[in-house]
């Protein structure tokens, strides 16, 4: 069987922890902050863990981890 490739933009953008779940970066931080209370702002700092149904879809194309 020939190796799976790694979808290059999941790569880029997700990692998994340790127990196997999904993190990646805080929704609605790129632009429009003006618009977005300060308490918003603070509780979109670094990153999050994702849901689980869309941890299904991006572990699809992390066939290795």
């Amino acid at each position: 069987m020939p190796k799976l490739k790694t979808k290059s933009g999941v790569k880029k953008r997700f990692s998994l922890t340790a127990s196997g779940k999904v993190r990646g970066n805080q929704a609605g931080k790129q632009h429009g902050m003006i618009k977005r209370t300060n308490k918003q702002i603070r509780n979109q700092r670094g990153t999050t863990i994702l849901a689980d149904q869309d941890a299904r879809i991006v572990k699809k194309f992390l066939p290795y981890g």
